[in-house]
């Protein structure tokens, strides 16, 4: 019997990786998968005011910090919450203010040197002669996060997407796609146009039922995919005082198992919605994600001779 870590949607958190990075260790497990939405949101400056004092805005609160430890520590708080930071003068603040390009290319440079020290660091940890390691960018991540990911292949962190990948001795298809999003996210499609993605890469299987289905976007009409309904700004809608939560998830992720019925779905993209399910005989999973406030959550599962046997959701 084999097992496998399934966990998604780290939006940057460096706590949360650290914490991935110790699951074979703690659980033995066979194969490790660190699948979409790698990259964090946002970059905190952390302004100088002069004698050793800083201020930062961040988790809802403006701080003053004195320089030294106490900053130090600030910035790797803000980091393992998935930000990124920045030190800099009041004067550097008011230039980036009005130039949103710098500030966009500064973004990417730090979300490039994260994800290379990311994957430094799961080499540095994990043997990937001994564990299977997939990790896959999802809707929230820039294209150039694709060419760090594959910088890695020859050293043995496999690439999954557009292809057949095996985990444990079975196949794999993945999809970084997810259905439109009021956010306008970069790798997002109507239902068609995923309907036809999903058949392009299932059609490179030999047998569909006895393959894995990794596809970041959760099936809608389950229990994987229930989100807060937002209005036209943005905003959650309440009913009776209570957030009204509705399915979000993609509709040709549901009928492409309800079809094919594949091993098992690993699905992520909606936060809240952690937990199991079934369509037909095929468990589809979705360990949802509380990144920032460094918590890792995941499902172990486990696989013996081609059939899964069992899954469990672990978190801390």
């Amino acid at each position: 019997m084999a097992k496998l870590f399934f966990s998604v949607d780290v939006h940057g958190a460096e706590s949360v990786w650290r914490k991935w990075l110790k699951v074979p260790e703690i659980y033995g497990v066979d194969a490790l998968l660190l699948c979409g939405d790698l990259t964090g949101k946002s970059m905190v400056p952390i302004i100088d005011q002069g004698n050793g004092i800083h201020k930062a805005f961040y988790f809802g609160k403006n701080w003053k910090i004195e320089e030294g430890p106490e900053l130090d520590a600030m910035e790797n708080r803000i980091m393992d919450a998935g930000a990124y930071t920045m030190r800099c003068g009041k004067d550097r603040v008011r230039e980036l203010q009005n130039d949103p390009a710098s500030v966009e290319k500064i973004m990417m440079k730090m979300i490039m040197d994260r994800m290379n020290r990311w994957m430094e660091m799961i080499l540095d940890r994990i043997d990937p002669g001994k564990v299977d390691i997939i990790v896959m960018p999802g809707n929230d991540d820039d294209w150039q996060v694709d060419d760090v990911i594959r910088s890695y292949e020859d050293r043995g962190i496999q690439w999954c997407l557009g292809g057949v990948t095996r985990v444990l001795g079975a196949p794999m298809v993945s999809l970084d796609y997810v259905n439109p999003t009021p956010w306008d996210t970069p790798r997002e499609d109507s239902e068609k146009g995923l309907k036809k993605k999903i058949k392009n890469i299932v059609g490179k299987l030999d047998d569909p039922g006895q393959s894995i289905f990794n596809f970041h976007a959760p099936p809608h009409g389950t229990m994987l995919d229930l989100a807060p309904e937002l209005d036209s700004s943005r905003k959650p809608v309440t009913v009776a005082g209570q957030v009204n939560f509705v399915h979000v998830g993609s509709s040709a992720v549901t009928e492409a198992i309800e079809k094919y019925q594949p091993m098992i779905g690993l699905h992520g993209h909606i936060h809240e919605s952690s937990g199991h399910d079934f369509i037909g005989n095929t468990p589809v999973i979705n360990p949802g994600s509380e990144y920032g406030e460094g918590i890792l959550r995941g499902y172990i599962v486990e696989i013996e001779d081609g059939v899964v046997t069992n899954q469990w959701k672990v978190e801390g």
